[in-house]
């Protein structure tokens, strides 16, 4: 479990206590910025060798971080950018053929599709997880999970956003935006959102 998900477990938990202070304003919201990839387990990579098409194998990240390669053998791969792999097969390969060039390709970048998916919980038809890709918001994602229960309190539904402050709670009008046409908190969503659909209390 990552910890913004364990982060999130600790803050629900501890709201069963003490009610939780949601807050009434626009999430946090400065721009999504994507830095150099880095790859994380159970990525598939293709890894080419110039001339030694042998040597040129798909192989995915095993949850060691580890990926194995004819002569190399085990090598290390998590936390490494696709060219910094490269580097280092080269370096290794170099024992073996002279002048090694190396190319890595991700081809399935699963570690970071886990780590940045958007999710709904509670009185939703189906409770989902899924992919983060820019433009999604609020609505997108309620109707993803095939809309609301009868018994959905969805004026009362939370948005729990990492910020650079920690996790916070944003009160978000879920029946506003599904039956008013009212858009005011039809937020565009970030990675690792969480949106939680409250049940009515009778």
């Amino acid at each position: 479990m990552n910890n913004y998900l364990l982060g999130l477990l600790c803050a629900v938990m501890i709201s069963g206590c003490a009610k939780t202070v949601v807050l009434n304003e626009e999430p946090y919201s400065e721009k999504v910025k994507f830095s150099e990839y880095k790859i994380g387990n159970n990525d598939q990579l293709m890894i080419s060798v110039w001339k030694n098409q042998e040597l040129s194998i798909s192989v995915p990240v095993r949850p060691d971080g580890k990926i194995s390669m004819p002569l190399v053998g085990d090598a290390q791969a998590q936390g490494l950018s696709p060219e910094a792999l490269a580097s280092e097969l080269a370096d290794k390969l170099s024992k073996y053929i002279r002048g090694p060039n190396v190319t890595v390709i991700v081809l399935g970048a699963n570690s970071a599709s886990y780590s940045s998916r958007v999710r709904i919980t509670g009185a939703v038809n189906g409770q989902l997880s899924i992919p983060y890709y820019t433009d999604l918001n609020v609505l997108d994602l309620v109707l993803e999970a095939g809309g609301l229960t009868e018994f959905a309190n969805a004026d009362e539904s939370i948005l729990y956003r990492k910020t650079p402050d920690g996790i916070k709670p944003y009160h978000v009008n879920v029946d506003d935006i599904l039956n008013k046409g009212i858009l005011d908190t039809n937020y565009t969503l970030r990675p690792s959102d969480i949106l939680i659909i409250p049940e009515s209390v009778f």
